[in-house]
């Protein structure tokens, strides 16, 4: 196996199940320390247990909890030099517009939009330091074609590829990269309870037709 990540730090935040636990075994496994940012405390203990990662109970949705985690990591280890964002939530879906409480709309942006401008925030100034950098952020297909019945989702990461987008160009010529992945619905513990039938409108845009 390559050694990509040997003698790096890398933040996982949602690194306790799906998409970020996998980036976090991949990183433990090519030589890199990684520590999980999650609000699970019972799947943080179980990657800990099982890959030894570091682990965080931090909101992403909650600015001064990103800020306290983010400088936990870099006074432990003297540096930052990976940061994967992957903490996020579906919110309702099957749900149409006039329908979607006000309520979950906010906390959908809160936890997908914000976290991803709050890790962005106060993980940038301790790459500028070292004048490296990698950032990935983690967007969704459903924000760039905007899937109906989960408006509040499709908007919080249609905002979070604007981000993307703007930092990256803030930041390009600083040796910090910032991108974002969109994928397409994929089996994970967030979508354990997303509507069949939204599941279903997903699945048949996807051409294998399949998660």
């Amino acid at each position: 196996m390559l050694q990509r990540f040997t003698d790096q730090v890398a933040i996982v935040t949602g690194g306790a199940s799906g998409i970020g636990e996998a980036v976090t075994r991949r990183i433990i496994a090519e030589g890199g320390k990684a520590v999980i940012l999650d609000t699970d405390q019972a799947n943080m203990d179980r990657v800990t247990d099982e890959c030894g990662a570091e682990t965080l109970r931090v909101d992403v949705s909650n600015e001064q909890s990103v800020h306290s985690g983010v400088s936990h990591v870099t006074q432990q280890y003297g540096r930052l030099d990976i940061v994967v964002h992957c903490a996020g939530i579906v919110g309702p879906t099957n749900t149409n517009t006039v329908d979607y409480p006000t309520s979950d709309f906010e906390n959908v942006l809160r936890v997908n939009l914000f976290g991803a401008f709050y890790i962005s925030k106060y993980v940038l100034p301790h790459m500028l330091e070292q004048s490296y950098g990698r950032v990935l952020l983690m967007a969704s297909i459903g924000g760039k074609e905007g899937n109906p019945g989960m408006v509040g989702y499709a908007s919080s990461k249609s905002g979070v590829i604007g981000l993307i987008k703007a930092i990256g160009k803030e930041y390009a010529t600083s040796g910090i990269t910032v991108n974002g992945i969109a994928p397409a619905v994929i089996r994970t513990p967030m979508n354990e309870d997303t509507s069949d039938e939204q599941l279903r409108y997903m699945t048949e845009r996807i051409p294998m037709k399949r998660l």
